[in-house]
């Protein structure tokens, strides 16, 4: 027993997903690494989302399905997803995000010869149809706290942490940006992220999504550094420059790699 592989659990919140679940789903059935379960968290779906799950779940029963009355969003429905959760390890994937083959296989390796309880890995954005653009994230050796607050290069579909280690943490119940608290909240319990460097999901870039409204993000940046972190002015300021500094930079970038790609 003692050499049998860890089990992951892919942590998965979907809400009106019926465009891309299915690509997602197929993305964890291709991986190479097969002791993984899927926990999806259907959160109160208008749409076939729902249906489309279960049929997957028809053939496999490593999916697994969970399913809202209520739309509580997607802290609470990655929260209900770990707390059924019987890996040792976690990992994050959107309903809209894809994983490359080897993802977890690699990750997972990584992870166990270094022995570390937190990492993630390089990835690369495509439009809303999958076209693939140049721009792709960086994974640094490794990130702290101190590193994170002046900014997130942290991709939420890249994650996989080892609750061993870190224990049964739960994200804060904010209607976004909770995955950023809870790499903030890990890194300050002492636990560096590290990365991988290798390109090995696929962030889709979907019109109109919380995460693609910039003015609103800044908001939520500073309420995270003033409300969640508790930061005093001089400390946000100089934390928020920081972001929006890198935060300028990278959206130039982008803009100019898709008019290359």
């Amino acid at each position: 027993m003692k050499n049998k592989p860890p089990l992951i659990s892919v942590i998965t919140p979907a809400y009106n997903a019926e465009r891309f679940i299915k690509q997602t789903i197929e993305s964890v059935l291709e991986q190479t690494y097969p002791n993984w379960e899927m926990i999806l968290v259907d959160d109160c779906s208008t749409d076939d989302t729902v249906e489309i799950i279960k049929r997957y779940q028809e053939d496999d029963s490593r999916i697994k399905l969970i399913v809202h009355e209520v739309n509580s969003g997607s802290a609470v429905a990655r929260n209900a997803a770990m707390e059924h959760a019987t890996g040792q390890y976690i990992a994050f994937l959107d309903s809209d995000d894809l994983w490359y083959p080897e993802k977890l296989e690699k990750q997972l390796h990584f992870m166990q010869e270094k022995d570390i309880a937190f990492s993630f890995t390089k990835y690369r954005r495509i439009e809303e149809d999958g076209t693939l653009r140049n721009a792709i994230s960086k994974a640094p050796e490794s990130v702290g706290y101190n590193d994170l607050m002046k900014h997130c290069v942290i991709g939420c579909l890249t994650v996989m942490i080892d609750r061993e280690k870190i224990g049964h943490l739960k994200m804060v119940n904010i209607r976004t940006r909770q995955d950023y608290v809870y790499w903030l909240t890990i890194t300050k319990m002492g636990f560096r992220a590290y990365g991988l460097p290798e390109v090995l999901a696929k962030y889709r870039s979907v019109e109109n999504s919380i995460s693609s409204n910039k003015l609103k993000a800044a908001k939520r940046q500073w309420y995270v550094y003033r409300q969640i972190e508790k930061k005093n002015l001089l400390k946000s300021i100089w934390y928020f420059f920081n972001y929006a500094s890198r935060g300028i930079r990278n959206r130039i970038k982008y803009k100019v790699s898709r008019r290359n790609s």
